[in-house]
């Protein structure tokens, strides 16, 4: 991965062996507010030729993509677009899913097109673009744009500071195991538990378990239209979106 804008010129193709090569860009458009997008991020695709991006695949269907419609104002017409269709279940997407859209990314790379990869939030903090990263990166420049992580998002939304001076900060992913949970929420001051979707009803009662519920603010959608911020020992609900987070802080940050 090369950094820097010395390092990522749009349009003319780079050296790769004896071809000439496209650059593959990372984009994080960030968590749903438009606004929050970088100069950067902008500016890369104000002038990549191709722009791919995961969407969601149904039975049915294909639906609307996420990251997409968060940079939709910023795609100018005309340009080569990619969905990479992600079927939406429980579980990890099949390799399959990232092999094929690498096989269409290399095909624009290796002709000497640049391609930026769109991904919600920050493309290295959770985001889908790390299995493209993992195929192609050591065959390709790439240069990765960051973009506004959930993480600091939520703490936004909600008005609260994640950590300061020496607290430490836990991140974990909702599909661990309730054991696993407990165990690393032992040491550190604060934790924010991400991906919470259908895991909220154990999440709330292992919280419960663990005297944390009122240390917890629930926040869903967060930057978005329908965001939603409610302290965890008011949330009625049962279920919740895959993109809603728990921000638990066991000593005042």
């Amino acid at each position: 991965m090369e950094a820097g804008d010395a390092g990522d010129a749009m349009g003319v193709g780079e050296v790769q062996g004896q071809r000439m090569s496209g650059r593959l860009y990372g984009v994080g458009v960030g968590p749903g507010d438009p606004e929050l997008m970088t100069l950067k991020a902008v500016r890369v695709l104000a002038q990549a030729p191709v722009v791919a991006y995961p969407a969601p695949a149904f039975e049915n269907g294909g639906g609307e993509s996420s990251a997409r419609k968060i940079a939709a104002a910023h795609i100018p017409a005309g340009r080569i677009e990619i969905a990479i269709r992600v079927p939406m279940r429980p579980g990890r997407e099949p390799a399959s899913v990232y092999d094929n859209a690498a096989k269409s990314i290399v095909a624009h790379l290796e002709a000497g097109r640049d391609v930026a990869v769109l991904c919600e939030g920050d493309p290295l903090f959770y985001g889908s673009f790390v299995y493209l990263h993992d195929r192609l990166a050591d065959r390709f420049p790439t240069t990765i744009v960051p973009g506004v992580s959930s993480l600091t998002a939520c703490a936004a939304s909600a008005n609260r500071a994640l950590v300061r001076r020496d607290q430490t900060l836990a991140v974990l992913p909702a599909t661990l195991s309730d054991e696993a949970l407990e165990a690393r929420l032992a040491a550190p001051e604060a934790a924010a538990i991400l991906k919470v979707g259908r895991h909220l009803p154990r999440l709330k009662a292992l919280l419960a378990k663990l005297g944390l519920v009122e240390a917890s603010t629930y926040v869903a959608h967060a930057t978005r239209a329908d965001e939603r911020v409610v302290a965890l020992a008011d949330l009625d609900a049962e279920t919740a979106p895959y993109f809603s987070m728990i921000l638990v802080a066991k000593e005042r940050a």
